[in-house]
């Protein structure tokens, strides 16, 4: 068997030989001791499809597009007075009011958003747009990969790099498709030896002398991981407590996201992760600007989410980790301008994007506007689309993560085919940081020695 075997690969071999098993085994995720941390891109996709018109709504009190908006919801806008207002961004657009926390981070100018963006594929299909969005080939179902499995292979990491890619709960993200190295987790508390707790110094002792002899590399890879194991408990990732303050809300939206810090500050090559959002398919009863209200409940989780998240980062390492993590959120699609007689919104098509982080230039709303006008409008219905959304990304691939044109629009880059457009001068350049080089391979562990079971 290969030395240079994939997590994935190794699970799939020996999965007739850990099934037959009764004893203790080294379960979940195990990663090699190391340090430093490059460059990481954090993925948040809003399942569903949110109201980009609602988070981000026209506020010029009688121009064209706040009387357009204003005409199509009369239940659901956002007011640019009183109790509810949306907060003002730009004169021409306002953040809704229960976003209060990304409002800070805005005027700080952390955060930046860029309106009308998304895919330029005609679908109303869920499964179809995020199929299309995260593979980054729009109208092409039959990818053997994710787009951000293309970005991670062109970085040609070392081997030994412990965890570059990681998905948040319970499944792997569609755009990490075809990356062995990736692995879905919910919980760091995971790190640790199966079995009962009473007999783990026993077990750990019996795994050291099974691995030790270091003379081929599944002895490697087991001295490796029980080392690994030692090194993630002495950090204390079972109790983490959150930097300056931040406070995570309550859920598995805030769980995702305080693991993701945890992993960043745990220097263990973290270069790219996602996390899932889902709820935001509102057609029926989405709810006024009222803290209660359905919509305004999951805006302002989302808020006080990413607040946290920045929060805990921020001034943290040898380095400031916000200065070198860009958080992207998305969604895949928008919802119609006119609400709907359920109190809701339709599948629609334009959105807004958020991007934030340490490097983003702030405060400031990008992408061409289209305008409401009907004549304006996407099949006279819906925002249309001005900013692909891989614009966006490559923008962030190329000035914060090294990648060049060719990286991004060849045959087999990491979105095919795409002529990639000027960028939109949100994110200012970078020389992404190089991995320690010291750092140890790793594989996943199973109590299985030659002679004991073989692997195919």
């Amino acid at each position: 068997m290969s030395a240079k075997i994939s997590r994935r690969t190794f699970l799939m071999g020996c999965s007739a030989a850990i099934a037959a098993m009764a004893g203790a085994r080294i379960s979940n995720l195990a990663f090699a001791a190391g340090g430093g941390s490059p460059e990481a891109l954090l993925v948040i996709f809003l399942r569903g499809g949110w109201d980009g018109l609602n988070v981000v709504p026209p506020i010029a009190v009688g121009s064209p597009d706040r009387g357009a908006y204003e005409a199509a919801r009369p239940t659901l806008k956002v007011p640019v007075s009183a109790a509810g207002a949306a907060l003002n961004l730009n004169g021409q657009f306002g953040l809704h009011p229960l976003l209060a926390p990304l409002h800070n981070l805005y005027q700080a100018q952390r955060l930046a958003l860029i309106h009308a963006a998304g895919l330029v594929f005609d679908t109303r299909s869920h499964f179809d747009a995020m199929q299309y969005i995260e593979l980054g080939t729009p109208g092409q179902k039959t990818t053997a990969s994710g787009w951000m499995t293309r970005y991670l292979e062109s970085l040609a990491l070392d081997p030994a790099t412990p965890l570059p890619a990681l998905s948040a709960g319970s499944s792997r993200a569609a755009a990490l498709l075809g990356y062995g190295d990736a692995v879905a987790m919910s919980s760091p508390t995971s790190f640790n030896l199966g079995g009962s707790f009473t007999y783990n110094g026993q077990q750990t002792s019996a795994l050291r002398q099974m691995y030790g002899s270091n003379t081929d590399w599944l002895d490697r890879a087991g001295s490796e991981t029980i080392s690994t194991i030692d090194l993630i408990q002495s950090r204390g990732i079972g109790t983490y407590t959150p930097s300056n303050g931040a406070a995570y809300p309550s859920g598995s939206f805030g769980d995702n996201l305080k693991l993701i810090a945890q992993m960043l500050k745990a220097n263990v090559g973290l270069c790219s992760a996602t996390v899932d959002f889902g709820g935001w398919d509102t057609h029926e009863n989405q709810g006024d600007v009222t803290a209660t209200s359905y919509m305004s409940a999951r805006l302002n989780e989302l808020a006080r989410g990413l607040a946290a998240f920045y929060t805990d980062l921020d001034g943290c390492g040898a380095a400031n980790y916000n200065q070198r993590t860009t958080v992207v959120v998305m969604s895949e699609f928008g919802r119609r301008l006119k609400e709907n007689a359920s109190r809701g919104t339709d599948h629609g098509h334009g959105n807004v994007m958020l991007v934030l982080g340490g490097a983003v230039k702030g405060g400031q709303v990008y992408g061409p506007w289209p305008g409401l006008g009907t004549d304006q409008l996407y099949q006279r219905a819906d925002l249309a689309v001005t900013t692909d959304y891989r614009r966006v990304l490559g923008e962030i691939l190329k000035r914060r993560l090294g990648r060049t044109d060719l990286h991004l629009t060849g045959p087999t880059g990491i979105f095919p085919n795409y002529s990639q457009e000027a960028p939109l001068d949100f994110m200012f350049d970078n020389t992404p940081v190089a991995l320690d080089p010291g750092l140890t391979h790793r594989v996943y562990l199973p109590l299985v020695r030659r002679g004991t079971a073989q692997c195919p």
